[in-house]
């Protein structure tokens, strides 16, 4: 295998697509556009949603990037081998254009030429879709390797639960994927039969990357019809592949986090691999800050706080100051580790230099706050811990005042119950959160289940009604306001911006007018797809980042909004109802929140 650098792996997957005819996008916002069913990007293709569901991308229809995501699904993993919260995948896709003739002899030519990732064929394994009652077993994907030089012994049928995408409701696009795994235990792998993958013993296979492809649209009755427009979606995971190649233990071990480590062993005086508890500390500290980092310096502004993004945000830092401390982390230290990986990704997302004061900024803060009652909250656990035989119960009210009084997320008391062999009444805890505040924050975690945006005529026409907000707010109120987020829903638009204060009501209704009035004037809106350059020329609205994209796809409501976008949108304003603010929100320090709708006749 080829030893690479986080740098030269990023470079040579996208040099390699781009020799295919596919053209070079950037990574999208950590915060999803206009999908209330997600808090973050959890996967390359959750930015492209709307043109695999049949939108034109300016860029044509091959792309490739390497998208910035977060899950936090098994934060409670976060210390072992692999798990991280924030990582990088690398990605490709075809929309509507090549499929598996095309698909599989590329990724056999990426993983096996010496020129790229020069893995042996007799150290990779594959697995197909098995067929069923639904749809048919995918010999054309399996004689595909074959052909290409995978040996027939390491071809492996999966049914619908181990080798199939989507959708993610009850309706929509769908279809069979292959997954490609480095056999690391070949006398386990030997002893199985092509449909045995899922009895090998653990540690024999270790996935590198994943080819879906859409095929299908599963019906309201439930029945698989075929695509009309068929997509290539794939993804492979940059740290895991990365400990692959370079022979690593784990992912904490490769290039991306060695000035991290160093970091706090300086620090600390600590060393990293010395013993299992300390290991599992230093793993937490870089996953967390690391991700901290990159929410920080994201260009939607998240910053810690006590709902959504923000919440979980707050729970990740405090999570890593409480295993910072147990390894010896002074208070503050946070900062600086945080300050190496600014400077790790620094060509790669500038983003993080431009916002770096920011970061430290809200890092500090956040540490300072918590430090405050940490050790007090740990003497006040440790008192109820001591009352409780082993196997007993801490109740809910006890651990919404270790939250409301020393700022412990229940995630924390969780995970420090379950050190002393307790567990946390969860669902008394979230009773005594709603009896406090009237409303539970445990609810967010399930936003975490991946989900696509609609297209909706409902929420078109919302999403259309924030390209207006928008405008309106910067005509009326300030020219430098600008978008830090939004949400749409079918019942309601959310949009975030930066301000220092709340509307007036002399000012919600102007703004309320303003956008009335255009809706009533029934403007057409008008997309176009234009160089970067021109955009900025003809002054739409955007973030205009150096890695933004050749051509983008602009929109323009006469020339009261001009904004790029992806979509979708409504033909025209006269569509849009009768736009009502109905509630104002603080979200952080300088970022307000506007909820609205739209009512029709």
């Amino acid at each position: 295998m080829k030893e690479l650098t986080s740098e030269s792996l990023r470079d040579l997957y996208l040099k390699f697509f781009a020799s295919k005819g596919h053209s070079i996008i950037p990574s999208a916002s950590l915060i999803p556009e206009n999908d209330p069913t997600v808090l973050f990007t959890t996967a390359g293709m959750h930015p492209l949603v709307p043109y695999l569901l049949g939108e034109k991308h300016p860029a044509g229809t091959r792309l490739t990037d390497v998208q910035k995501c977060v899950r936090t699904g098994d934060i409670d993993e976060v210390g072992d081998s692999s798990h991280c919260t924030f990582f990088e995948m690398l990605g490709n896709w075809s929309l509507g254009d090549y499929f598996k003739d095309e698909m599989i002899p590329w990724s056999f030519e990426f993983l096996t030429s010496p020129e790229y990732l020069g893995i042996p064929v007799e150290d990779i394994a594959v697995t197909v879709f098995a067929g069923d009652a639904d749809c048919p077993r995918d010999e054309e994907s399996a004689a595909k390797w074959i052909a290409c030089g995978i040996l027939p012994e390491n071809v492996y049928f999966l049914p619908k639960s181990g080798n199939w995408w989507g959708p993610a409701g009850t309706t929509g696009p769908c279809g069979p994927d292959t997954e490609m795994h480095i056999i690391r235990n070949k006398e386990a792998a030997r002893l199985l039969n092509s449909d045995q993958f899922d009895d090998a013993p653990k540690g024999t296979f270790l996935e590198i990357w994943n080819d879906v492809f859409m095929q299908y649209n599963k019906n309201e009755a439930g029945k698989y019809e075929p695509l009309r427009q068929r997509n290539v979606d794939t993804g492979m995971g940059l740290e895991r592949t990365l400990c692959i190649l370079n022979g690593k233990a784990s992912v904490y071990e490769t290039d991306i986090f060695a000035k991290a480590i160093a970091k706090i062993e300086e620090l600390t005086s600590k060393t990293y691999g010395e013993s299992e508890e300390v290991t599992k500390a230093f793993r937490v500290v870089l996953d967390h800050t690391r991700t901290a980092t990159f929410m920080l310096g994201d260009q939607k502004g998240i910053v810690p706080s006590n709902t959504d993004q923000g919440y979980i945000l707050r729970r990740i830092i405090r999570r890593a100051v409480r295993f910072g401390r147990n390894i010896g982390l002074p208070q503050g230290a946070l900062t600086e580790i945080s300050k190496t990986f600014i400077e790790k990704y620094k060509d790669v997302y500038p983003e993080l230099v431009r916002n770096a004061a920011k970061i430290a900024e809200e890092l500090t803060k956040e540490e300072d706050k918590f430090s405050k009652t940490l050790q007090q909250g740990i003497k006040e656990f440790e008192k109820v811990a001591e009352s409780l035989p082993t196997g007993g119960v801490i109740d809910g009210v006890t651990t919404f005042h270790l939250y409301d009084t020393y700022g412990f997320p229940v995630e924390i008391t969780k995970e420090m119950a379950a050190e002393k062999g307790l567990t946390v009444d969860v669902a008394g805890y979230e009773r005594a959160f709603c009896e406090h505040q009237q409303k539970s924050r445990a609810g967010s975690e399930q936003k975490f289940a991946c989900g696509l945006a609609d297209h909706k005529e409902e929420t078109t026409r919302l999403h259309t009604a924030t390209h207006l907000l928008h405008a309106a707010l910067k005509k009326l109120i300030s020219a430098d306001i600008e978008q830090k987020g939004s949400n749409i829903t079918e019942e309601r638009l959310r949009f975030d911006f930066n301000f220092s204060r709340k509307l007036t009501p002399a000012e919600v209704k102007a703004v309320e007018d303003c956008i009335n009035a255009v809706i009533a004037q029934n403007i057409p809106v008008v997309m176009e797809e234009m160089t970067l350059e021109e955009a900025k020329e003809k002054h739409f609205t955007g973030l205009f980042e150096s890695k933004y994209g050749e051509r983008v796809k602009t929109y323009s409501i006469g020339d009261f909004s001009r904004e790029i976008c992806g979509g979708p949108h409504a033909e025209s304003t006269g569509e849009l109802g009768k736009f009502k603010i109905a509630k104002q929100e603080n979200v952080s320090a300088g970022v307000k929140r506007i909820k609205a709708v739209l009512m029709h006749d």
